[in-house]
């Protein structure tokens, strides 16, 4: 780790080591309210891990410089600078080591990291061939999800008439499963035969993927007077109809305009469960966006070919991230949700080096 990089730390840990004394000398007076106590308790919290960290760090360069001031002290003992100095070379691989734990508790976190999340899919240009890939590409999260041992409900599915996926949705939950798949979200290309061409030439086709934190119930607070809920009844691919009972719903969110509509139930009372539970997620990532200032509203994936994050190549069996570019050519494995981790780790360590690169300028 560069001297300059450490002397940031440095300067972070000190400000994060005088921040939690102030925080735990307020705690201690009498006078504080059970609301401010309650934040300074929060903040600390916080700040727990680090603290750890650096207190075992502390104790690591007393031990360090004790060792050092030992060897200046016997120039004439072999033996025992010898053995200290062979203790100083563990404690300093011991320092290093801490140092980057440390920096990586130290780094900007997305506090949604740690939620579950809402997985859509939307078919984009393509026709058929889309919607059939985004069959394809829900079914490879819903895989990837089992093999990580994450709980997996599909929320609403529309099919197309050759019974892909105009749009899908489902609720991922495990933990950390937001962070992990949250750089998923944008444009998938897919390049192919597909099952409708009978000259046998490769089409390109676009799928929109958006993933999104679920909320929780401090995150959005639904008002009933914000809300429109219509009921009707379920309909299949092409119009068939599955259900003879007004059971599938449409909640209306009044002043936002966001509509989502959930079928795939049986119960009128479960989809409109569902309903609620996307519409607090997409809610609370417009309020997330907006304080972030980069409003990512996912309403705006249109499934263009010109947004693409990653490419599918079938014939060439090859799959292609354009961000850290990076191909793979284990492309049936991956739509089995098999290796889709060097891609998502590729990105989250992508990640770790632009907020490291940007560390002193926060």
């Amino acid at each position: 780790m560069s001297a300059d990089l450490v002397k940031m730390m440095e300067q972070k840990m000190t400000t994060m080591e005088l921040r939690t004394a102030h925080l735990q000398r307020l705690m201690n007076q009498p006078e504080m309210t059970a609301a401010d106590y309650g934040r300074a308790n929060k903040e600390l919290r916080k700040f727990s891990g680090s603290m750890e960290l650096i207190s075992e760090l502390r104790a690591k360069q007393k031990e360090i410089d004790s060792l050092r001031t030992l060897i200046d002290e016997c120039p004439e003992d072999k033996d025992m600078r010898d053995m200290a100095a062979e203790e100083l070379s563990n404690a300093m691989e011991d320092e290093n080591r801490l140092h980057h734990l440390l920096l990586k508790s130290l780094l900007p976190k997305d506090d949604a990291d740690e939620r579950d999340c809402i997985l859509e899919v939307r078919a984009g240009t393509g026709g058929e061939e889309a919607s059939l890939f985004a069959m394809d590409i829900f079914k490879m999260y819903e895989r990837y999800s089992q093999k990580k041992g994450w709980k997996f409900e599909v929320v609403d599915i529309m099919e197309s008439d050759l019974r892909g996926y105009k749009e899908a949705s489902g609720s991922i939950s495990g933990p950390g499963v937001y962070g992990k798949l949250k750089f998923e979200r944008g444009i998938h290309r897919v390049q192919r035969i597909p099952v409708t061409e009978k000259s046998g030439r490769v089409h390109t086709s676009a799928v929109s993927v958006v993933i999104l934190p679920q909320a929780d119930e401090v995150d959005v607070q639904l008002r009933n007077e914000d809300l429109k809920i219509d009921t009707y009844r379920s309909g299949g691919a092409g119009g068939q109809s599955v259900n003879t009972t007004n059971s599938a719903v449409r909640v209306t969110h009044i002043p936002s305009g966001i509509t989502v509509a959930i079928q795939d139930e049986r119960s009128q009372h479960m989809n409109k469960a569902k309903a609620l539970k996307v519409l607090c997620a997409r809610l609370y990532e417009i309020e997330r966006s907006r304080i972030q200032a980069t409003v990512q509203d996912s309403e705006q994936n249109s499934g263009d070919r010109s947004e693409r994050i990653r490419t599918y190549n079938f014939p060439q069996g090859r799959v292609t991230d354009h961000r850290v570019g990076i191909t793979c050519h284990s492309l049936d494995d991956m739509m089995q949700g098999e290796g889709l981790d060097i891609l998502i780790d590729a990105l989250l360590l992508q990640q770790e080096m632009d907020a490291v690169a940007s560390f002193g300028s926060r």
